[in-house]
């Protein structure tokens, strides 16, 4: 067996454990940190395909930044696993035959394209593509794409940013057209007072505190 062959089944059998313990684990954190190890083995599995662009954008994107946030979130946030856990065993048969499906759909793929008899093993991973050949291709022949693909991106950070404030009455937010339209009389209200003599009152305080002193005191004998 060839080293890059044990690689593969080293990285493939971590994956596959990291991923189950990601269903099967109660703790939300500790899902979190199983998914990332299953994309870093991922990483692993594209960087012995010599596709090293996938394997740098997996761990930049999903794990430094993906799965902060879902880490950030899973922290900050009290959530009722108990409740989150509610119904599990009844979309298990739905979700068993949905995953079958899929291991088919991709087992009859991969069993078309090893029977290819036109391409040697190693065309089929140079066609794969490097850093460099991909970069050609997004900032040349698929550049409209790209850019669609960004601007649709910011559309859904924005309207997720939108829906997110709508309604939350914490915001700081204000209103351009209420601002402008107001007015003098709406900021400030004046109030008018009588007017305190403060050194008065406190030397009325001053003269209630020793007559309260003196009857409190025990009167002298004759």
């Amino acid at each position: 067996m060839e080293f890059t062959t044990f690689l593969f089944y080293a990285f493939a059998a971590i994956m596959v454990a990291a991923s189950l313990r990601v269903i099967t684990t109660k703790n939300p954190v500790h899902a979190a940190l199983f998914l990332v190890l299953a994309f870093f083995n991922a990483a692993g599995i594209w960087l012995l395909l010599k596709a090293e662009f996938l394997a740098i954008v997996l761990v930049l994107v999903y794990v430094g930044a993906v799965m902060v946030l879902f880490l950030f979130v899973v922290m900050m946030l009290d959530i009722n696993i108990d409740r989150m856990r509610e119904g599990f065993w009844g979309y298990l048969p739905v979700a068993s035959g949905v995953g079958a499906l899929i291991v088919l759909e991709m087992a009859a793929v991969l069993y078309r394209a090893y029977n290819q008899t036109d391409l040697s093993a190693e065309a089929a991973a140079l066609n794969i593509g490097g850093t460099k050949e991909l970069g050609l291709l997004i900032y040349t022949k698929y550049i409209y794409g790209f850019e669609i693909a960004a601007v649709i991106l910011l559309v859904a950070i924005i309207a997720a940013v939108a829906l997110t404030l709508r309604k939350r009455k914490d915001t700081k937010a204000i209103d351009p057209g209420l601002a402008v339209r107001v007015k003098r009389n709406d900021r400030l209200r004046i109030v008018k007072m009588d007017a305190v003599n403060q050194r008065a009152i406190d030397e009325a305080a001053a003269q209630k505190a020793a007559l309260d002193a003196a009857a409190a005191a025990p009167k002298e004998a004759p």
